[in-house]
């Protein structure tokens, strides 16, 4: 998943962004409302985690500018507003859930995998194109029950692949996808990753499923599709 953290504190900020990457989500991140306001128009989230309270434009105007406007991914409030009218206000605002500052980093980081479950392609803890099954908990993908590891950067590939089977996808938007917001990734990046990820999917006969469209990019496509 992209997941847009949004934290004026870097005490939190930091650690937050750090474990959640760990666990291999791709998380632009940002210190105040404006910014994420502005992040928001240009790039599309599977997920927000919105501080509350922030400089400029508030968490919950955040949350309640983008139900607004028709978006539908799921909303994770950090604040220290605990009583029940504050979480009525969060919830009636668009939030799916809340996590009570000091966040506690296990706790944050299962409410993140519950929330992401909400896609239609996932099957438990499992995303499923196919038969080739990716396992983001323990990154691995698997098919005929063979299993093959992946790297974290891997795994976000194959991912975002496996949400956009049979489109073409051009570099530019494989790279906005894939690099948090701020990073230039080198000329060849994006090449490399493609390469590496083929050699993992080749011991699974799958190899051929990643189709080189010259000129633009590439496109995901199982058999089935």
């Amino acid at each position: 998943m992209r997941i847009l953290l949004v934290e004026d504190d870097l005490e939190q900020l930091e650690p937050l962004q750090g474990i959640l990457s760990e666990a291999g989500y791709i998380v632009d991140a940002a210190e105040d409302g404006e910014i994420a306001q502005w992040l928001i128009s240009q790039k599309e989230y599977d997920l927000l985690i919105l501080d509350w309270m922030l400089p400029t434009i508030s968490g919950l105007s955040l949350c309640r500018q983008y139900r607004l406007s028709g978006k539908t991914a799921p909303v994770l409030m950090l604040t220290a507003k605990d009583t029940t009218p504050d979480k009525v206000m969060g919830l009636d605002a668009g939030a799916d859930d809340y996590v009570v500052k000091p966040a506690d980093l296990i706790e944050l980081l299962a409410r993140v995998r519950a929330l992401g479950r909400r896609s239609p392609n996932w099957q438990g803890d499992t995303l499923c194109v196919a038969d080739l099954q990716l396992r983001l908990a323990n990154l691995s993908v698997e098919r005929n029950q063979i299993k093959v590891e992946l790297s974290p950067r891997e795994a976000q590939l194959l991912e975002y692949l496996m949400r956009h089977p049979n489109q073409v996808l051009t570099r530019n938007q494989m790279e906005e996808a894939l690099w948090e917001w701020g990073m230039e990734p080198e000329s060849n990046a994006l090449t490399v990753l493609v390469r590496k990820l083929r050699h993992r999917l080749h011991l699974l006969g799958a190899a051929d499923w990643i189709q080189t469209v010259y000129g633009m990019g590439y496109r995901f496509r199982p058999p089935e599709c």
